[in-house]
């Protein structure tokens, strides 16, 4: 027999968290067929591992690469994360994504998602459901593999437009077809953005009703849940009483935490982490700011252990990015394109806005009037708040900046900076939140705890969209655990490090026969130096390859290259339907 490929002296991590050992590796029609010594079998290709780690290619569980990937350029705005090693994403999450569309509300459906991708989608999403889309994504082809959730945001669109009110019986018909066809169709599960507007109008009962669907479906419920600071307790409670009652599988993502008091504490202590950030930066003191989440993640640890079929994700990052009518009242949300920038338009309108956030508190379970939990304007202040992307030249010359300072610059207070802001640019802001800066060392202290947890993986939550000041995550979120959480702090061994960022959040998922290096599996493997694997980007130039990553093979075909090589074609990416093998 002749191979396609064989890995000749590799160290291999297989995936599992257990130590390496040392063999090679042949590949043949896309899957990898034999592990042991290989010397004289024949192949038409040979790579040398020699010093090298081999390990299964990462998978990316919480991403909205899927908002790029039905479009033909798709390989080169997502070109960061196969270069960083990513092999797979899961999109669909936070309840956002562009299927399944109702015909009644289809543009609705696309209002929503333009506010995160910057621009509408009409023009290239011609599909109504899911199966239509994962139809056209899988004939159009993808540079690396893909799988979906199904956005229970677009439910709800689809179901009763953008309403900020629990869903009626019919409706719930209406939510429940969706779900079933998505779900049929091979969506991996359901996602719920309950922190967002429209899903933050849901109640308990309407989303153990889905969860039912999904459970019986043994698919998997995620969830961006409706709270991450002084609330978060009673958010993760609602999630594992549904799952509680329902047998549903649960993960929780992008885990983070945040102090919420009152505005004079909250500010105070956004203030105390600024010029610790500042120290930090001279002195590597190793505060304890991830003290809270500790403590919950034991909770959680203990009912996973008590057979609670519960996963969980975090980002290695302090810092947060959404769009930016994310974080007004759910009220001024309500309705299509033109009632929306109309509110924002008028002077009065906008000052009741204002007020709202001002006035607004953090009351569980944040579905009344003015208790939403992304209230980070109050929450953080606007100086916490920097423009991430815009589409126009005008304010291009922003990003980067926080909104004190873009209003200063524009002689404005800050609030009337973001709201004309989204007036130029038709509602299409995206931000950052983080009570420091963009990349800031210090901040993530408070995410040392999640991403170390053994029951947590770890993801990017992109949003490369080819515009505006990308997250570094984008660029370096795996190299970075591989370097600096692993080798050099030793917040977790190198096995581990891996484990998180293959086997485990396959089995999150449900995605099978990947994540491991094991005979049968897809050949998705990553070769990269344990030494050199290091991180090159930096708050001020995030767009910046790491380095140390040497090859990366999607289903046996090398994409990334040494010397900086990056072969898109032919796009070998699969797109996962649930119960694939």
């Amino acid at each position: 027999m002749t191979y396609d490929i064989i890995i000749d002296n590799a160290t291999i991590y297989d995936g599992t968290g257990r130590l390496p050992y040392a063999a090679d590796i042949a590949v043949k029609n896309e899957k990898i067929c034999e592990i042991g010594q290989l010397k004289e079998a024949r192949a038409k290709t040979r790579l040398d591992a020699a010093g090298k780690v081999l390990c299964p290619g990462f998978i990316d569980i919480h991403s909205h690469a899927d908002l790029v990937v039905h479009l033909a350029d798709h390989h080169k705005t997502l070109e960061p994360l196969l270069r960083q090693g990513i092999t797979t994403f899961v999109g669909g999450n936070c309840g956002a994504g562009l299927a399944p569309f109702s015909k009644e509300h289809r543009e609705e459906g696309l209002l929503y998602m333009s506010f995160f991708i910057g621009e509408d989608q009409g023009p290239h999403a011609k599909w109504n459901t899911m199966s239509e889309m994962m139809d056209t994504i899988e004939d159009r082809g993808m540079v690396l593999n893909a799988g979906l959730l199904t956005p229970h945001g677009q439910l709800r669109i689809g179901a009763l437009g953008m309403l900020n009110r629990p869903a009626k019986v019919d409706e719930m018909k209406t939510m429940k077809r969706l779900l079933s066809e998505s779900l049929e169709a091979g969506a991996l599960g359901m996602s719920t953005g309950l922190q967002y507007f429209p899903g933050l109008a849901s109640d308990e009962a309407e989303l153990t009703e889905l969860a039912e669907i999904v459970s019986a479906n043994d698919a998997v419920f995620t969830s961006h849940l409706r709270s991450y600071s002084n609330t978060l307790t009673q958010a993760i409670d609602e999630i594992m009483t549904i799952s509680r009652k329902t047998g549903v599988r649960i993960q929780l993502s992008h885990l983070f935490w945040l102090p919420n008091v009152n505005i004079v504490v909250d500010r105070a202590v956004a203030g105390i982490l600024r010029a610790g950030a500042v120290v930090y930066k001279h002195l590597k003191i190793p505060v304890p700011l991830d003290l809270a989440m500790r403590e919950k993640l034991s909770v959680m640890g203990k009912a996973i252990d008590e057979g609670l079929p519960m996963g969980m994700d975090a980002m290695p990052t302090g810092t947060g990015f959404t769009h930016a009518f994310a974080f007004m009242p759910p009220w001024s949300l309500e309705g299509g394109r033109e009632k929306v920038m109309s509110r924002f338009a008028d002077p009065v309108v906008r000052q009741k806005i204002y007020r709202s956030i001002m006035r607004g508190k953090s009351v569980w379970p944040h579905r009344k009037p003015d208790t939403w939990s992304m209230n980070f304007f109050k929450l953080m202040g606007f100086k916490s708040i920097h423009l991430m992307g815009v589409r126009s030249d005008a304010n291009k010359k922003y990003q980067g900046m926080n909104f004190v300072a873009i209003g200063k610059a524009l002689g404005k207070h800050p609030f009337d900076a973001i709201c004309d802001m989204l007036m130029e640019e038709d509602g299409n802001v995206l931000v950052y939140e983080t009570p420091t800066w963009p990349g800031d060392e210090f901040a993530e202290r408070s995410v040392y705890a999640s991403v170390s947890d053994p029951n947590v993986s770890v993801v990017t939550d992109t949003l490369l969209l080819g515009h505006g000041i990308p997250s570094h995550l984008f660029y370096d979120c795996f190299p970075k655990l591989m370097s600096k959480y692993a080798r050099d702090e030793k917040h977790m061994t190198l096995q581990e490090a891996i484990r998180k960022s293959t086997s485990l959040p396959a089995m999150q998922l449900g995605i099978k026969n990947r994540g491991l290096i094991r005979r049968g599996y897809w050949a998705d493997l990553v070769m990269f130096d344990r030494d050199t694997i290091q991180s090159n980007s930096t708050p001020l130039k995030p767009d910046a390859f790491p380095s140390g990553i040497e090859y990366v093979l999607v289903n046996g075909h090398p994409v990334v290259t040494p010397g900086g090589g990056y072969h898109p074609a032919p796009r070998k990416g699969k797109l996962i339907r649930r119960g694939d093998n």
